[in-house]
C-alpha cells in the first residue's frame, strides 16, 4: 500500500466511514463463490492426455443435460427438445435461460467454452441469491452482527447428515442426508453448481421482500409496485417454473395465516384487520398478473403435450422419510418455539410471513405430487430469521446466544464435506466427472460430420455424455428425459447382445430412426457383439477403443 493509500485509509478511519452491512454481505458472497469455483478450477488442472472434465463435481448427469441444452440453443434452437430422446416433440418455452447462453458460444472449442458460460452464471447467481437471502435477513433482524451471522449460516448452513455419514449410515432409511442431494431444503447446491436454481431464489426472496415492504403500514400497493414484484415473479417463474409456485403458496400462507388471526383477534383488538387484508389480497392478485400467463402456459404444456405429460410423470423429486427433515433441520428446531414467540411480540403482523412458511413444511414436503420435495425451496431462510429471534428474550441472554452459537456450528460440517469431496473428486480424473479424452475426441468428430439432431445408439452412461459434447440426440440418457426410459433401456440392451440376431438389430435401428452407432467400453458391458461385421454399418471414427458407425442400411 502506498503512503497515500495509507493516509487515505487513516483519514476514512477518522471520519467514522465503514463498510455496511449490505457490503459486508456483498465480499462474503464473492468469497464464497470463489470457494464454490475451486473444485471446478482443479478438475480442469486434472486435464491431462488421458481425461477430460465434464466441468461438473456433483450431479454430473444433470449437468451434462444443462449443457446439451446450451448446444441445442449455439446450434440454433430456440425451443427446448431434449436431446436426450427419439420421441417426437413440438418443442417447449422451458430452461430459456440455458438455451439463450448457448447462443454465445461458437466453434471451436464449444465444451470449453459452454462450461464457462455455465460456471459465469452460476457465479453471477449465486452472488445475487446471497444478496437477496442477506436483504430478507436484515428485513427482519436489525442487528447487524446477527444479520450476518444468520447469512452465513442460511448461506453455508446444512443439516446433521454429516453425523450418519461418520456412522456408515450414509442411505439411512433408504435415502441419503438431505444436504448432500437436495438444494431446494437448504441452499448451498445452488451456489455451488445450479445456476438457474439460485437466480431463482435470488428473484423470488426480493419478490417476496418487496412485497412486505410494499404492504406494511408505510409502503406503497399500486400497480407500479406490484409490477414490479410481477417482473420478478416472472424471472422466477422462467428459471424454475415450481419456484414460481412455492412464491405464491408463500405468499398463500401469509394472507391465510393473517386471516386466521384477524378471526381470532375480532375488530374490537383490531380494527385495521380486515382492511388490510384485504389491501395485501389485492395487491398479490395484481402481481400474480404478469406471471400467470406463462405459468398458466406452463401447466397446460405439462397436461396436453404428450412428451411433455411423460417427461413429468418419469420427474419423481419425492421426499425421504420424515426423519431426515428432522435430522435436516434439528439444528434450528430447538430454537424456533422461542424465536417465534419473540417475533410475534416484536413483529405481530409480518412475522406471520415467516411462521405460517414454516409451519406448512411437513404439508409442503408430503404433498401428493411427485415433485413434494421442490415445495419447501427457501424455507431454510426463514428458520435461520425465526431462530435468530430467539436471542431478543432479556434472560439469561449469554448462555442462550453461546448455546445457539454451539449449537448452529453444527450444521457447516456437511458444506464442508460437499466442498472438499468436490476438491478430492475432482483432483483424481474419473467417471462420471471426468471422461476419457478419446472418447470425448469422437464426441466431437461426430458433432462435425454429422448434421445436428442427429440420432445416435449408445448406452445409456454414453448417451448421457454425448449430447453435452455435440449437438446430437441419443436414443437414452437422461432419467426424467428419456420418454418410457424402461423400455427403451431394454432395446438398447437387445440391441448391444451378442445373442441378437442382425434382422432384429436392423429393425430396432429403423424402427427408432437411429443415424449413427456408437460402440466403447459402456457399449461392450452391455454384449459382445462385434459391430464391424455388420454390413449395414459403416465405420466413420475410430479412437482407440471409441468406434462410430453410420448406418447405411
Amino acid at each position: 500500500m502506498s503512503l497515500s493509500q495509507e493516509r487515505q485509509l487513516v483519514s476514512l478511519r477518522r471520519a467514522g466511514v465503514r463498510l455496511t452491512g449490505r457490503q459486508w454481505a456483498a465480499g462474503f458472497a464473492v468469497v464464497v463463490m470463489l470457494l464454490t469455483t475451486l473444485p471446478y478450477l482443479l478438475g480442469f488442472a486434472s486435464q491431462g492426455d488421458g481425461w477430460r472434465f465434464t466441468g461438473f463435481v456433483f450431479a454430473v448427469e444433470d449437468g451434462n443435460s444443462y449443457i446439451a441444452k446450451m448446444q441445442s440453443g449455439a446450434a440454433g434452437e430456440w425451443l427446448f427438445r431434449t436431446p436426450y430422446s427419439n420421441a417426437v416433440q413440438a418443442g417447449a418455452l422451458v430452461y430459456l435461460p440455458f438455451i439463450l447462453l448457448g447462443k454465445l458460444a461458437a466453434p471451436p472449442g464449444m465444451h470449453e467454452q459452454l462450461v464457462a458460460l455455465y460456471h459465469l452464471f452460476r457465479f453471477a447467481a449465486g452472488f445475487l441469491a446471497i444478496l437477496a437471502t442477506y436483504d430478507l435477513i436484515a428485513y427482519f433482524i436489525p442487528d447487524e452482527r446477527r444479520r450476518l451471522y444468520g447469512l452465513a449460516l442460511a448461506v453455508l448452513g446444512g443439516g446433521l447428515g454429516w453425523v450418519l455419514l461418520l456412522l456408515g449410515q450414509d442411505t439411512w432409511l433408504g435415502s441419503m442426508p438431505l444436504e448432500f442431494y437436495s438444494p431446494e431444503t437448504f441452499g448451498f447446491l445452488h451456489y455451488y453448481g445450479l445456476p438457474h436454481l439460485a437466480l431463482a431464489r435470488a428473484a423470488m426472496l426480493w419478490g417476496l421482500l418487496a412485497y412486505l415492504r410494499c404492504t406494511a403500514p408505510e409502503g406503497k400497493t399500486g400497480w407500479r409496485q406490484a409490477a414490479g414484484i410481477g417482473l420478478l415473479w416472472l424471472l422466477v417463474a422462467v428459471c424454475q417454473p415450481l419456484t414460481a409456485i412455492c412464491m405464491g403458496m408463500v405468499i398463500g400462507l401469509y394472507l391465510f395465516a393473517l386471516a386466521a388471526r384477524n378471526l381470532y383477534l375480532g375488530s374490537r383488538m383490531d380494527p385495521a384487520g380486515w382492511p388490510d387484508w384485504r389491501d395485501k389480497l389485492r395487491f398479490a392478485f395484481q402481481a400474480v398478473l404478469i406471471p400467470a400467463p406463462f405459468l398458466l402456459y406452463n401447466a397446460l404444456l405439462f397436461s396436453l403435450d404428450p412428451f411433455m405429460k411423460t417427461w413429468a410423470a418419469q420427474n419423481r423429486i419425492t421426499s425421504p422419510h420424515l426423519a431426515h427433515y428432522l435430522l435436516a433441520y434439528g439444528v434450528l428446531l430447538p430454537f424456533l418455539p422461542l424465536g417465534a414467540r419473540n417475533l410475534l411480540r416484536g413483529k405481530p403482523v409480518s412475522g406471520w410471513f415467516l411462521l405460517a412458511w414454516i409451519m406448512a413444511v411437513p404439508v409442503l414436503a408430503y404433498a401428493p405430487l411427485n415433485v413434494q420435495r421442490r415445495l419447501v425451496e427457501g424455507v431454510w431462510v426463514a428458520m435461520v430469521i425465526v431462530a435468530l429471534w430467539s436471542l431478543r428474550q432479556e434472560s439469561f441472554p449469554g448462555v442462550r446466544k453461546r448455546l445457539f452459537l454451539f449449537t448452529s456450528l453444527l450444521a457447516f460440517p456437511s458444506t464442508l464435506i460437499l466442498l472438499f469431496g468436490g476438491m478430492l473428486s475432482a483432483m483424481n480424473p474419473g467417471m462420471p466427472l471426468h471422461r476419457p479424452a478419446l472418447e470425448a475426441a469422437a464426441f466431437v468428430e461426430l458433432g462435425q460430420q454429422a448434421s445436428a439432431g442427429s440420432l445416435v445408439m449408445a448406452s445409456y452412461t454414453t448417451g448421457n455424455a454425448l449430447p453435452a459434447w455435440a449437438p446430437l440426440r441419443v436414443v437414452i440418457g437422461h432419467g426424467p428425459e428419456s420418454a418410457n426410459l424402461e423400455a427403451m433401456e431394454r432395446l438398447v440392451q437387445r440391441f448391444y447382445d451378442e445373442s441378437t440376431s442382425e434382422a432384429e438389430r436392423r429393425q430396432i435401428l429403423a424402427g427408432l430412426g437411429v443415424n449413427y452407432v456408437f460402440n466403447g467400453p459402456q457399449e461392450a458391458e452391455l454384449g459382445e457383439w462385434n459391430a464391424s461385421q455388420s454390413v449395414y454399418l459403416r465405420e466413420i471414427i475410430r479412437r482407440g477403443a471409441y468406434v462410430i458407425y453410420e448406418v447405411v442400411g
